[in-house]
């Protein structure tokens, strides 16, 4: 299992589509995931003080784009869905 984190807002925008990507995918060509562990410091990071996230419960077996686990910074490894992330792969969604 792999997570999203995302703005209600960015994924209302999706609620009638096949697929999710987030609006950085088109700049950065991947979309940034996380491993459970990796949830909280995420949050942390880049979402202190937002408001409205939810979280999609992504099974990883389900994709059908590429997903890559790639070395940040801090030399953690954090998954990466290098194309769209199909609906059929998002097993749940979460309010943070």
């Amino acid at each position: 299992m792999i997570y999203h984190i995302a703005t209600s807002e960015e994924w209302l925008a999706h609620r009638n589509l096949p697929t999710y990507s987030p609006n950085a995918f088109a700049q950065e060509g991947f979309i940034h995931c996380s491993t459970e562990s990796q949830l909280a410091g995420v949050i942390e990071r880049y979402y202190k003080g937002v408001q409205n996230l939810i979280i999609l419960h992504i099974d990883e077996n389900k994709l059908s784009s590429p997903l890559k686990y790639e070395e940040a910074t801090n030399k953690e490894l954090f998954p990466h869905v290098y194309g769209t992330i199909n609906k059929e792969a998002i097993i749940k969604v979460i309010r943070k």
